[in-house]
């Protein structure tokens, strides 16, 4: 009962917020998402001991459940939905939004979806809450969006929702290989797809995956997401940086790697080839970018294309990495978008050869920024460095015959990463200073939701046992 409740109460309170004015909307949105992470916590909390799990009839004709899984990767995924979900509100609590009982219905709608997601171990329910999880931002991005909110979102739309339908056709033919009372059940799914012949699980690979890889996104199918970050309002790139993207890697772990084994096997050295040509495609074109926003967009490409390529390395230490760095890359990149809607609504601009001084105007927000971008490239003692070491060792120990090769040219990525991220501390933090529009520098808020991002960054960076042992077991019963 108690999953459930991860799901009703972002979903109720989201329904409740429509019919709610002013700033009531915002403290429902606020309280939800408190009472929320409560619950996530006690949820993983109970993971280091044993999974949770509910199922219920829903719609028998069709074979289907309700059915709600937690192991440790769907805790810890709650877990960081609850933590980032949070702080969105908390930094948001001074800022003020046209039609507020929209935007936060459709932010706590969201949310609800991605528990779903994160939850569900029947297919149809997990394709709902997928569903669920894109409809609200698609009008947050419209409603609330930049000038270019309309084309922008329609590509984002388009995307996504022909991913989506792939996925379904996918999920509804492995069903149909197992006719019964629970055949869209994770289990049923799993047999079935195991159980096709190698040809067979080759074409599907491709419905399945390209849903996945939209949603992550890794090369090519990433071009939505650079406008689509820079024309969101900075709540709704939290979201779609830190929560959405982790829908996609998920779902490869939960959805594909298990499912289709032999389609994986096949395929596996043409997408690693992908995800290692997006990691330094990504990073180059950062490199060039002035605005913080679309650089921190590129840099986000380069990081899921390394978990991406660990996934079908066959490494149980990369597929357990990439379960830590999901958690850690979602931390770091929410206190990143925080700085930079701090840096937009001080300075009045994102372009960083406008910017500069941070570090004598706004000294807080100075060391603040240093921190988090240093974990952003994975520096020893912040959280992004164990993860990122595990990703490199499951790429180094990989089945793939050049995976030495690979796992060099996927390490460009971490000299890029710290050319342009340095480049941005630079620019912005220090050097002339430039006047600020609205002078102050952190307001309470603001500094209570980045320190607990930075207290996340530090705490895992020195001591990530808690989320090692979360995760531990799962690796391996997903490669094997």
């Amino acid at each position: 009962m108690i999953l459930i409740l991860l799901i009703l109460i972002p979903f109720l309170s989201g329904i409740l917020s429509f019919a709610v004015k002013g700033d009531g909307a915002k403290a429902l949105a606020l309280i939800s998402t408190i009472l929320t992470l409560a619950i996530t916590a006690f949820v993983s909390g109970s993971n280091f001991s044993a999974p949770i799990a509910y199922s219920q009839d829903w719609i028998p004709a069709f074979g289907t459940k309700f059915s709600l899984y937690a192991d440790g990767m769907s805790g810890m995924l709650c877990l960081l939905t609850g933590i980032v979900m949070m702080v969105v509100m908390i930094t948001n609590v001074n800022k003020e939004v046209e039609k507020p009982g929209a935007f936060y219905g459709f932010m706590l709608l969201s949310q609800a979806g991605l528990m779903g997601v994160f939850l569900a171990s029947d297919a149809l329910v997990f394709y709902v809450f997928w569903e669920l999880a894109l409809i609200p931002v698609y009008f947050l991005c419209s409603i609330w969006g930049g000038e270019k909110r309309i084309a922008v979102t329609f590509k984002f739309f388009i995307y996504t929702f022909v991913g989506s339908l792939m996925m379904l056709a996918g999920l509804i033919y492995l069903a149909m290989q197992n006719p019964g009372t629970s055949s869209y059940s994770w289990n049923d799914i799993r047999h079935a797809g195991a159980a096709l012949p190698a040809d067979k699980q080759q074409w599907l690979f491709w419905l399945m995956f390209i849903a996945f890889a939209i949603k992550m996104p890794i090369f090519p199918f990433h071009t939505w997401q650079p406008d689509t970050y820079e024309q969101s309002p900075t709540p709704v790139t939290i979201i779609l940086s830190a929560l959405m993207v982790k829908m996609g890697m998920y779902a490869v772990l939960r959805w594909l790697l298990p499912v289709l084994p032999e389609g994986v096997a096949y395929w596996s050295d043409t997408v690693v080839v992908l995800c290692v040509i997006g990691i330094v495609y990504a990073s180059c074109i950062a490199i060039v970018q002035t605005d913080m926003k679309r650089l921190v967009a590129y840099s986000s490409i380069a990081h899921m294309g390394l978990m991406c390529a660990a996934a079908f390395t066959h490494s149980a230490i990369g597929v357990h990495g990439i379960m830590v760095q999901m958690f850690n890359h979602g931390i770091t990149i929410t206190g990143m978008w925080v700085i930079i809607s701090m840096v937009e609504n001080r300075w009045g601009t994102r372009d960083m050869n406008k910017l500069g001084g941070m570090a004598t105007a706004a000294p807080k927000m100075a060391i603040a920024f240093v921190i988090i971008s240093l974990a952003s490239i994975a520096l020893p003692l912040t959280n992004g460095f164990v993860g990122e070491f595990m990703l490199f060792n499951g790429l180094f120990s990989g089945e793939n015959a050049n995976h030495i090769t690979l796992m060099v040219v996927a390490g460009l990525g971490i000299i890029l990463g710290a050319v342009y991220t340095l480049n941005m501390i630079q620019k912005t933090a220090y050097g002339e200073v430039v006047k600020m529009v609205v002078a102050k520098d952190v307001s309470i808020n603001e500094y209570l939701g980045l320190a607990i991002i930075i207290s996340l960054i530090l705490f895992l960076g020195v001591y990530p046992k808690p989320l090692l042992d979360l995760t531990s077991g799962i690796a391996g019963m997903l490669v094997h």
